[in-house]
This record gives C-alpha cells, sequence and structure tokens, in this order.
C-alpha cells in the first residue's frame, strides 16, 4: 500500500518485471535481470484487490516497465471494473500500446522516466543506443492525451549536469509538473559508487528546468 506513488489517493504498487533499459542507478533491479521470482500471478492479484475495494482507490503499475507485457490492457480493464483509478510509470519505450490505453480511457495518471538530455540518454539507460524519436513519441502522447501526468528524473551526481536540466527542459517543454528525485543508493542498485547530488545543486538544476515546465519540484531532498 502506498500514499505516495498515485498522488492523492490511496492504492497499491504492482511491480512487474522487465525492462528494456539497463540504467546503472536502478532500485528495483532484480525485476529487471529476472532474478526476482513472482509473488503471486494474476488471479491472485484480482483476488487481493476484490477484497479491498472501497479501502483502495487505486492501482500503480511499475516495474521494470509495465508496457512490455502485451497483455496489460486486459488485466486493466478487469482491475477498473471493480472501480479501481489506475497509475502507469512508463519509461516511454512503447507509444503505440501507452497511446491505445490512454485512447481507451485505462489510465488516470502517467508518470514517465525522463533519464537524462538527448546526448547523454543512451549512457544514462545503460544501452548503446536509445530511441530518442521513441521517447519524443510518448512524451507528446502523455502531454496530449493522459488525464494527469508527470514526468520526472532521479538525479544522480556522476551522471546529470546543469546543462542536461536545460535540455531536459526543453524536451518536455509546456509539460504541466516535472519532479527531480533525488537518487538514493540501495544493496540492490547494480553500479556502486553512484551518489546523490547536494541541496544547492538540485535547486540549481530545478532552476535550469523550471522555465519551460509549469511546475518543477524536488522529491526525497532535505
Amino acid at each position: 500500500m502506498t500514499l505516495l506513488d498515485f498522488p492523492g489517493h490511496i492504492a497499491c504498487t504492482v511491480f512487474l518485471g522487465g525492462c528494456d533499459w539497463r540504467c546503472p542507478f536502478c532500485h528495483n533491479f532484480e525485476l529487471v535481470d529476472g532474478t526476482a521470482r513472482p509473488v503471486m500471478d494474476q488471479e491472485e492479484l484480482l483476488g487481493f484487490l476484490e477484497k479491498r475495494t472501497g479501502l483502495l482507490d487505486g492501482v500503480a503499475f511499475t516495474g521494470g516497465e509495465p508496457c512490455l507485457h502485451r497483455d496489460l490492457p486486459e488485466l486493466i480493464r478487469k482491475i477498473r471494473s471493480m472501480g479501481y483509478l489506475i497509475k502507469l510509470d512508463t519509461n516511454g519505450c512503447h507509444p503505440e500500446l501507452l497511446e491505445s490505453m490512454l485512447r481507451e480511457g485505462l489510465v488516470d495518471y502517467v508518470a514517465m522516466d525522463i533519464k537524462n538530455s538527448p546526448e547523454k540518454y543512451a549512457q544514462t539507460c545503460g544501452v548503446s543506443h536509445a530511441d530518442l524519436d521513441t521517447i519524443k513519441k510518448s512524451i507528446a502522447i502523455i502531454m496530449d492525451l493522459a488525464p494527469d501526468y508527470e514526468f520526472r528524473t532521479t538525479v544522480v551526481r556522476e551522471l546529470h549536469s546543469e546543462e542536461d536540466f536545460r535540455e531536459i527542459g526543453k524536451l518536455i517543454s509546456g509539460a504541466k509538473r516535472y519532479f527531480l528525485q533525488s537518487f538514493t543508493d540501495r544493496d540492490s542498485v547494480p553500479f556502486q559508487g553512484l551518489s546523490a547530488p547536494g541541496k544547492d545543486d538540485m535547486l540549481r538544476y530545478r532552476a535550469a528546468a523550471a522555465q519551460y515546465v509549469g511546475e518543477a519540484s524536488l522529491r526525497g531532498v532535505d
């Protein structure tokens, strides 16, 4: 159960395995590389939610990357039929499925990760190539079709600079809401030696992006 993952709602978070990226700062890498075993199947999840109607407002799907699962729309239809709202976390690699679900009205809130400036996108995602046209398409779809949404970046001292946030701001120019969330190290993070920027740096990064978006805020910064 979470009071944080789905803004304004009491929700439960469903973690789905698999991902397109191999981000060196990922908190859920055991879901990415498949070492985490499933704790319930779809029917068990539906039974869990059936018992909690009236107690929970919504279900937040995260990962990994939920949109790798092509049967996700059918699962969401079943959950929505119980009266739940749906939040989707995505990396933006699957714009066609994203657009289809939004046009059908299956998703109430989308949170898309913006990994870095275009020049450093692939490096930050831990891959040799990142299809930025796909990322830009997902950004446009979310801004056009999502009932509510946010863009967000996990900020890592070793991977981000102030100039990167100016470029990110341009990438999502006109967005209603953008969060910069401070990296937190954990045992599950695949690459050691990464750290969070200080508060002064985070404030500078926010200011660099803020001129391009409606609202720019910090998360995880004391």
